[in-house]
């Protein structure tokens, strides 16, 4: 029986290793790009995911899409052919506060569930402190001798 099972087992990887078709690796670790603490009016909310065709034909990204419309993603419009790169941009409208997003990309590629990969986004946005000259301070530099 044992015999059985590890059989079926080592066919079954090698159906999935033997895959024919494109196949999408992104760079990003996790498929996610952290912003890490960011200032608002200091950044552009831009952001790139690079994917390489690890493939043996023509990726083709058919649609990316956001959970939310704060995030806008674009997809290349050609497509990947094997071993080049390609990205993703995604802006984020930098609303202060966590970022947590989900885009989903739709292609063609053979080595993801029905072609669909989750990238993702993270982070936190914040405002720089508005600093008022004019304003008094609450010592005097003679108070503190």
């Amino acid at each position: 029986m044992k015999k059985y099972i590890l059989i079926a087992f080592v066919l079954m990887n090698v159906v999935v290793f033997a895959q024919k078709g494109p196949r999408i690796e992104f760079k990003d670790k996790d498929n996610t790009i952290d912003y890490g603490t960011t200032n608002k009016n200091d950044d552009n909310g831009i952001r790139s995911f690079e994917f390489t065709n690890t493939g043996d034909a023509p990726l083709i990204i058919t649609n990316v899409q956001s959970t939310c419309g704060c995030t806008i993603p674009t997809k290349p419009t050609d497509p990947i052919l094997p071993g080049k790169i390609g990205k993703i941009d995604v802006k984020y409208n930098m609303h202060p506060g966590p970022i947590r997003k989900t885009i989903i990309v739709e292609s063609n590629a053979v080595n993801v569930e029905e072609g669909r990969v989750a990238i993702k986004i993270k982070g936190e946005v914040v405002e720089k402190p508005v600093v008022n000259l004019l304003e008094k301070k609450s010592e005097s530099p003679m108070m503190q001798q």
